[in-house]
């Protein structure tokens, strides 16, 4: 399966995704990667994640606090005990 890349727009602020971007290819998710941090430098609200995956499924389960109904904001499950 093909590598999918993720960009994600956290605002803990408000305690939520509130972006989220897809890419095949490597070079556009970069490029976009580096507008997202050029446009939201300096605000301290926003976490801005660059990850690659085989699906969105893959992702919500080893980033699953930037996803709605996440039980522990701070930590992926699969680190749970560690």
């Amino acid at each position: 399966m093909p590598l999918i890349h993720f960009i994600l727009v956290y605002n803990l602020g408000l305690g939520r995704l509130v972006e989220t971007h897809e890419f095949k290819d490597s070079a556009e998710a970069v490029a976009k990667y580096g507008e997202l941090e050029r446009e939201h430098s300096g605000e301290r609200q926003f976490e801005i994640v660059l990850v690659g995956a085989d699906s969105i499924d893959t992702i919500r389960r080893t980033h699953g606090q930037y996803f709605e109904g996440a039980r522990d904001p701070a930590a992926s499950p699969y680190l749970a005990g560690v």
